[in-house]
Parts: structure tokens; sequence; C-alpha cells
């Protein structure tokens, strides 16, 4: 059982994640090309990996468990701002703004999700190429979506032919894309279940609600490996399922610390709004089912800035809610701080946006560390500004879709929709299709309307918990 790609792939990816976190994995490459296509000997190769310890001078903790990653967050700062002095009309005009804003993000970065973008191509980095693009259909700087033709194609630059439909000729709503199938998902499991939930019913809902072509990376092996413990017929969590949650997480899956997992932040965060512990909470447990380590504080750091947006309009104070809520002893806080430190010496956009990918360009284009990089950068750089945020996240290349849609969603939550450019919300035309039962199509504001009623359920439940 491959997955997302072969096995001999997925042990190479496995040795390429094992020395990312620490272990020493010298002439472990050479061992798997000397293993050919033969699955005896690849696993054998795989089970010496998933044996290796970190070395003795790695310099990260990084606790996949609750209660040890709380114990390593920073242990001082601002919470977030205050929700009290908010009326209905203005709670909802932030959930509107956070679903337009994610979807406007989505929709920008989406036509440039490419590999000449990502990865970079003729010798430019993927943001270089990004640039070329728009220059080439004479958009530049950006100030739209993404232009369907472009002189650019002439230097083999091009854009993902299968999302055409969010190209600045002929978007008129917001197509399927995993970014946003995830938030529904997050909307109907709070929904359904409020608080009482874990990585357990995540992958029940996974089977139930997805098919097979819509996971990648992470989430296919998740998906994969789930089905082997479960069944369609039995919906009980068995009493093992601490153990077995570790084998469907890891077992395959060399992408467990890639940006699956902090893309399905927003859905939980909204229900969270204004409580950013609470979003990193939800956002653990979902993340849990496939990812480990820094993969999980992806969509924790996600999650918790979302929520704090929604009370908070300051982007230095929503990042710094976001690392609150991770490990300041991990990867991922370091790079993130890097990456705040590039965004507030940068000269301009482009400074930034080259300077980002010089840092980080040794991850994977979809690695978690090197996007939420990124969109901290882009945060910051944005002073507050929809726009410029967003731009900003889709120019940097790497998960261009993915990066536009979580800062468009932090920013949207913090601004309203009444403060977002109509050149950005107006094409959508309050549509969304997700590719999901009962959300093809709906309109946008339907769905902020369901996440707000689920916060107030979230909030009133939350407070009983904890005895206000």
């Amino acid at each position: 059982m491959a997955g997302w790609e072969s096995l001999s792939g997925l042990i190479r990816r496995e040795i390429i994640q094992r020395g990312e976190e620490g272990c020493n994995v010298e002439g472990y490459e050479e061992r798997r090309a000397v293993c050919g296509e033969d699955e005896g000997k690849l696993m054998a190769l795989y089970g010496e990996l998933q044996a290796l310890e970190p070395s003795s001078d790695f310099p990260f903790v990084e606790p996949s468990d609750l209660a040890g990653i709380r114990a390593l967050r920073p242990q001082s700062g601002h919470s977030g701002g205050t929700a009290d002095a908010m009326t209905d009309a203005q709670w909802r005009d932030k959930f509107r703004g956070a679903w337009a804003g994610r979807l406007s993000g989505c929709a920008l970065g989406k036509p440039l999700e490419s590999w000449s973008m990502m990865a970079g191509s003729n010798g430019n980095p993927g943001w270089r190429n990004v640039q070329r693009w728009f220059e080439g259909a004479d958009a530049w700087p950006i100030r739209g979506y993404t232009p369907e033709r472009s002189r650019a194609e002439s230097e083999h630059i091009y854009l993902a032919k299968w999302c055409m439909k969010s190209t600045r000729e002929r978007i008129k709503f917001m197509e399927s894309d995993d970014d946003v199938r995830y938030t529904v998902l997050g909307l109907l499991m709070l929904e359904d279940k409020g608080l009482d939930w874990d990585s357990w019913d995540i992958g029940k809902l996974w089977h139930a609600r997805l098919t097979y072509q819509q996971v990648c990376t992470a989430e296919t092996q998740a998906y994969l490996n789930f089905a082997q413990v479960t069944s369609h017929m039995n919906a009980e969590q068995p009493a093992d399922w601490a153990l077995k949650q570790e084998w469907v997480r890891t077992h395959l899956n060399p992408y467990r610390e890639w940006i699956g997992a902090q893309i399905r932040a927003d859905g939980f965060a909204y229900g969270a709004a204004g409580n950013p512990e609470l979003a990193a909470e939800l956002a653990w447990r979902d993340a849990s089912f496939s990812h480990v380590k820094n993969g999980i504080y992806g969509e924790m750091f996600a999650a918790a800035m979302i929520a704090a947006a929604f009370t908070e309009t300051d982007p230095e104070r929503i990042v710094a809610a976001g690392l609150r809520e991770i490990p300041a002893t991990s990867r991922l806080a370091g790079d993130i701080e890097q990456a705040v430190d590039i965004a507030r010496s940068a000269r301009d956009q482009l400074d930034l946006v080259a300077r980002v990918w010089e840092a980080f360009k040794h991850y994977d284009p979809v690695h978690t560390n090197n996007n939420a990089a990124l969109v901290a950068a882009a945060l910051i750089h944005s002073g507050g500004d929809f726009e410029t945020g967003i731009t900003t996240a889709v120019l940097g290349g790497w998960d261009t879709d993915c990066n536009g849609a979580t800062v468009g969603s932090i920013l949207g939550a913090s601004l309203g929709a009444q403060a977002l450019p109509a050149s950005w919300t107006e094409p959508l035309h309050d549509t969304f299709y997700a590719d999901m039962t009962g959300f093809d199509p709906i309109s946008i504001s339907a769905c902020a309307e369901r996440s707000y009623q689920v916060f107030l359920r979230i909030r009133e439940q939350a407070a009983a918990r904890s005895g206000r």
C-alpha cells in the first residue's frame, strides 16, 4: 500500500523527513537506490528509518501531545483583544469577512499552484516566476485576480490548468479546492458535535464526506491507514485508539510535517473566535489525526491567529497570538520569528519575498514551516491592509493558494466584510462550490452565518466547561 506516490518515493521522502527530525540519515539514499522497487527490501529499510533517534545535539524539543506542547509555550504576552463590546451585527460582519477573505485569497493563488511558481524554474525562484506572469500580462503589481494568459508562457512559466475557473477572465464564484473543503469540514464537525470530538471523529468525517481523490500527501496516507483500523459498519472508537492513532498518522507518511493540517484550521478557529487557546486546542485535535510535531504546530499557529483576528487589528499582535500557542523550542517557532524579523526590515514587497525564499527554500514547497513563515511575514508587511496581505502571501511562491487563503482569512476576520475591497469580493458573487453535498453551491454569506451560529454555541459550551 503506497498511496500518494510509489513506495520507493515514500521511502525517499522518509529519509528527508527523518533528517529534518534530527536523525543521522547518511547513506540511506544510496541504500534506497539499491533496493530498486523490491517491496521487501524497501520496507526493511523503512523499518530502520523508523527506529532512528534524533542526534543528541539536535537543538529542538518538539512534542506532539497537547500537554507537552502547552508546557513549552512562551510564558508571557497579551492574549488578544476583547470581544465584550461587539454587537451581533459586528460579529456577523467579522464572520462574513473571514469567509470572503479566505475564499478571495485562495482564488488568487489557485491558478498559480503550478510547479514553476511553487518550486521555481529556469533558474528563477518561484516568487520571480509569479512576478513574471503578472508582468507578462501587464498586470503588475498584483491588484486583481490572476490573468489567464501572459507573455511569460514563452519562458515555460505556466498556470495550473485545472484551476482556470479562478482566473481574472473567468472567475464568477469560488470553485472547489482542498483549502476550502476543509473549512467546510471544520464547520460540519462543530455543528454536529460542538466540543465533544477528537481525532477519531476526524477520520470518520473524512471517510464519510471526502472521496479518495480529494485528499493529498499526509491526508492521503492517513486516509488509507485509517481504513485499516476502522469499519464503516461500526462507528465506535476502539479502546486502543491512542496506539492506532500513532500508526495512522505516521505509517508510510513522510508528509506528516507538511502543510496539509495548516490549511484545515479555519473552520475550527471560526468556532473559537476571540479565544486563541481554544482554537489551538481544536486545531491540535484535528491535526493529530494526520500530522506530528511541526505539522501539528502549523495548524495550531494558524488557528490561534485566526481566532485572535476577530478581536485584534494589529498584525504583530495577531502573529504573537499564534506563537503563544506553539512550543518556543520548535523549528517552526524559530522559523516564524526569523520571518517576522525579515518583514520588519524589508524595504518593500519584493525584498521581503526574496529574503523569505532564500531563508526557507531548503524546505519542500508544501512543507509547513516555510509556508507558515511566509504567512507571518506577509501579515506583518501588510500593516493590516487586505490587498497587500494576500498579494504578498501569493507572490512568495510555494503553496500559493494555501497562503493566500490563510492571510485572507486572518485579515478578513480582523477587518470585517464591509472593509474588504469590492474588487476582491464581488467577482465571487457570494457563491461557493465545495464539491461536497449541501455546499454545491452555497452562498458565502450562508457559510458565514452558520459559522456565527456555531461560534455562539461553542462560546456557551466553553463557558459552561470553565465554570463561568
